[in-house]
Formats: C-alpha cells, structure tokens, sequence
C-alpha cells in the first residue's frame, strides 16, 4: 500500500491535478464547515453579488456538524454529513474558487462537471469515525453564522486529518469504480 499524500491548504489547481480516485490523503492547514443551512446562506449571498464570510479560493469545506465539545476536547464529534444535500450550492462555490469537500456519500453529475471544470476534488471520510476524526482538530472558531448551532460556518486548523479522494479533476468516481470493479469480481 502507498504512502498518503499530505496535502497543506489552501490548495491549488496543480495540487487537485495530481490526485487521483483511491488515493488517501493527510489535511494539513486551515479547513472549514458547512452543512446545508450555512450553504444556503452562501449560495444566496453570491446569487446577491455579495461578500462571503470568509475567503473560499484554494481552501476545502467540511460538511460536518460537530456535537458538541467534552471538557478538554477542541471539537465534538467530528464524523462527515452525507454530501447530496450540498448538491445544489456545490457548483455555484467552486466555480468561485472552492477546491475541494469532504463528506460521505456519492455527487451529483453536476457537482461532477464542475470539479473536472474548475479544478476541484471531493474527499470522503470515514462514517462512524467522529471521534477519532475530532483528534486531527487542533483549533475551532465560528466565523459565520452562529445562530445555527452546530451547523455555523467554522474555522478549522487540522494535523493529519485522513480523507480519501472520491472524485477527482479528470471525472473519476471511486463509488463508479469500486461498484464496477465488484461486479466483474
């Protein structure tokens, strides 16, 4: 088995080029959250031609809402939301500038043309993992949205945080390709 890849955001084109469906993948950097009402206010806030809350170029959103924090702990829960509840907004932020999501759960042919268009992945976490998740969360502020509880927009500093890349740049799905794979098993 290979080595991960460690990739440090913000991430750039060239970065998201060279991976590939299978590969597994160590986050380093600064990350965000969102869940379908933060996405919701983001998308109506483009469509308004205003300001998000927080630059969006290069970086990667993590659709989780977290439970909350044990004393000691930086971050409850951290385990992925299923991603096709994002379908609608996804296009729409990565055409700004978004290069990669983290989830679980297969994309939308949509959401699909615009990573192979703009240059951007979607990564998978492992479901049932929060708690081990939640130690690769080294810092947690709100920066938008506060009122959602759980669901606000958060500033993430992550160490190693394990993700493996679903769809990549070239239109690849891991699902597609696992399914496919099986049957000829």
């Amino acid at each position: 088995m290979t080595q991960p890849i460690r990739l440090k955001t913000p991430l750039s084109g060239a970065d998201v080029e060279l991976l590939k469906v299978g590969d597994r993948i160590l986050i380093n950097g600064i990350i965000y959250t969102g869940r379908d009402a933060a996405h919701q206010r983001l998308f109506d806030l483009l469509k308004e031609g205003r300001d998000l809350p927080m630059d969006i170029k290069g970086q990667i959103i993590y659709y989780v809402g977290p439970t909350p924090a044990k004393p000691g702990q930086v971050f409850g829960s951290a385990g992925p939301t299923t991603s096709y509840r994002m379908d609608a907004y996804a296009p729409l932020l990565i055409e700004r500038g978004l290069k990669g999501m983290i989830g679980k759960g297969m994309r939308s042919d949509a959401v699909k043309e615009a990573m192979r268009k703009h240059k951007a992945v979607y990564f998978a976490a492992t479901g049932g993992a929060g708690a081990l998740l939640a130690k690769r969360i080294k810092k947690a502020e709100i920066v938008a949205y506060e009122d959602l509880g759980p669901e606000a927009i958060r500033r993430l500093e992550v160490e190693d945080l394990p993700v493996i890349v679903v769809n990549d740049v070239r239109g690849n799905d891991l699902y597609i390709e696992g399914e496919r794979r099986y049957r000829k098993g």
